[in-house]
């Protein structure tokens, strides 16, 4: 089962989330269009150091490592963005001199790095009442869930919407110009045959070959019939292609989801995912490429896989693999997820069922869910009761330390390993030892998984509607 959002909050009325839009002063016109508000150019010039994130955790591999900041000051806030109209599930993003996000209610913005003002939003699409849904824990609609990518070379941004379309729901892949958030691109993503109400978009996106990659999975609850899906459109526009975990008849589930992260794109240009639980439970029937982990071509064609010799009884369990690969310059390849084990492999040869290099026990006491943080030989895995260090060896693992404040997916940057917790604290932990060095109220975030970004001498946190931004110093 994947569980995309925390246990269930009380939600603002839809009036009042309207009033809160409308004191904004971002009025239902200047969304529809993309009114640009305020700022119109670039305001990169402006800052003392431009550094871009433009994908999850920062580049195609998903590091979650920054190099830009040598300290952050977290006593003050640089400034805080207006309340904005949607719950935000994805990780910011930042592009010259602008910020990024996309909304539950399926509005992009554009926000000024120096102020946080609002400089462009764009309203793509009527969002899907939660309520139209077989299942799920996204509420009061479901929009845009996963965290767009951005192309500098095309200064293009891509979501992927759910998109309230003849009373029901549907996919589309959505390109917008950074600068003025024009739509440049719109593509069904929906799998020939598939039911759009039990596809939930959850991954972020990310770039590989010209195209735009994104995982697909269920809804929380596993209900209705779907199959994960990886899917691919060319950002010139094109129909969508597919991976599909589960393919054989009768067989569904395999979600891909990682708790909100990415794809990962490696130096080949190969794409790596994780599977979640599927429908087969029994040794006796034939593998279904379910509680994975997956590398794909270019193409989408499997190249090779990792599962456990468990996967049957973590099929029947619920125990997704459910974090991002973590992919080692060694060629050493990390997967974590629901069970407790974390398990060490290797990457030229993933070896099919089984054949893990190293495995260690009491890896998390709780979920392992979404993207994880890579600074050389160490790996820092999203435990939502705590992160956990992880120190690889040439084919050996051990857990140097646990922490139990935070629990989102963890970033490194300034020398600190930076998560957020369900309580609404952002954590800076000590990378030695995973002792809290700095802390700071930023308020509920809006579901189990959000994670910062780093980019123009700031330190980006997403709240539940909101975007919470922390000088930094620019690294020598």
């Amino acid at each position: 089962m994947e569980r995309t959002s925390r246990p269930p909050v009380k939600h603002e009325s839809r009036s009042r989330r309207a009033r809160t839009f409308s004191i904004c002063a971002l009025s239902a016109v200047a969304i529809s269009l993309s009114i640009p508000l305020g700022i119109a150019q670039s305001s990169a010039s402006s800052t003392n150091s431009t550094t871009n994130w433009t994908v999850y955790h920062g580049v195609a591999a998903g590091t979650g490592l920054s190099s830009a900041l040598r300290a952050v000051d977290t006593a003050h806030r640089a400034w805080t963005s207006p309340s904005l109209a949607g719950e935000l599930y994805g990780e910011p993003l930042v592009y010259d001199g602008r910020i990024f996000v996309a909304t539950e209610d399926n509005v992009v913005y554009a926000l000024s790095a120096i102020t946080g003002r609002v400089i462009w939003a764009r309203h793509v699409a009527s969002a899907v009442p939660s309520s139209l849904l077989p299942c799920g824990d996204i509420a009061p609609t479901v929009g845009i869930t996963g965290t767009p990518v951005i192309d500098p070379s095309r200064n293009e941004i891509f979501v992927v919407a759910d998109e309230l379309v003849g009373g029901g729901p549907r996919h589309t892949v959505v390109g917008l110009s950074t600068v003025s958030g024009k739509v440049e691109l719109s593509v069904r993503a929906d799998p020939p045959g598939a039911d759009p109400a039990a596809l939930l978009q959850r991954t972020g996106l990310n770039l590989d070959d010209g195209r735009v990659i994104f995982g697909m999975g269920g809804n929380d609850g596993d209900c209705a019939s779907y199959r994960g899906r990886v899917g691919a459109v060319k950002e010139t526009g094109s129909a969508p292609s597919f991976f599909t975990v589960d393919a054989a008849a009768g067989d569904s589930q395999g979600a891909i989801w990682m708790g909100g992260a990415a794809p990962e794109v490696d130096r080949a240009g190969n794409i790596w995912v994780a599977a979640g639980n599927g429908s087969v439970y029994s040794a006796s029937q034939p593998y279904d490429d379910s509680d994975s982990a997956l590398e794909l071509s270019a193409s989408l064609q499997l190249r090779q896989y990792f599962a456990p010799s468990s996967w049957p009884q973590d099929n029947s369990s619920d125990l997704d693999q459910s974090t991002a690969p973590a992919l080692l310059s060694d060629g050493q390849v990390v997967l974590a997820g629901k069970s407790p084990f974390v398990y060490l492999l290797d990457g030229a040869h993933l070896g099919g069922i089984g054949h893990q290099v190293s495995t260690i026990t009491g890896g998390c006491s709780a979920n392992t869910d979404g993207g994880d943080a890579v600074v050389g030989s160490m790996i820092y895995l999203p435990c939502l009761n705590g992160p956990i260090a992880v120190r690889v060896g040439a084919g050996s693992l051990s857990v140097r330390w646990r922490a139990d404040v935070g629990g989102g997916p963890p970033i490194v940057a300034a020398g600190l390993v930076w998560t957020i917790g369900q309580n609404g604290v952002l954590y800076g932990l000590n990378v030695a030892n995973g002792q809290v060095r700095q802390q700071a109220n930023i308020g509920s975030p809006a579901n189990h998984f959000p994670t910062p970004s780093v980019g123009d001498d700031l330190l980006l946190v997403p709240s539940e509607n909101q975007v919470i931004a922390f000088h930094g110093s620019a690294a020598p």
